[in-house]
């Protein structure tokens, strides 16, 4: 069953009018990026290794809260 609003434009309402929305998704660009850089290595050291799956954990801990926003957001827009 599809949503009637499609996640792409509930993310770009949420980034125009939410500010904790926007805050969680800068921060999940950002450790998106950092986690980019470390794929890019050849060879990770250990501590690398550590700091790209704690990154990793993060980054989804963002999605998670981010996917709970646009999940309220159907819901309220759906009652409405």
């Amino acid at each position: 069953m599809a949503d009637p609003i499609k996640d792409e434009e509930v993310q770009q309402r949420l980034l125009e009018e939410n500010a904790e929305f926007r805050q969680l998704k800068e921060e999940h660009n950002w450790f998106h990026r950092k986690v980019e850089e470390l794929d890019k290595k050849a060879f990770l050291t250990p501590p690398e290794r550590q700091q790209r799956e704690e990154m990793k954990k993060k980054k989804l801990v963002l999605k998670d809260k981010m996917e709970a926003i646009m999940a309220a957001y159907r819901q309220q827009k759906g009652k409405g």
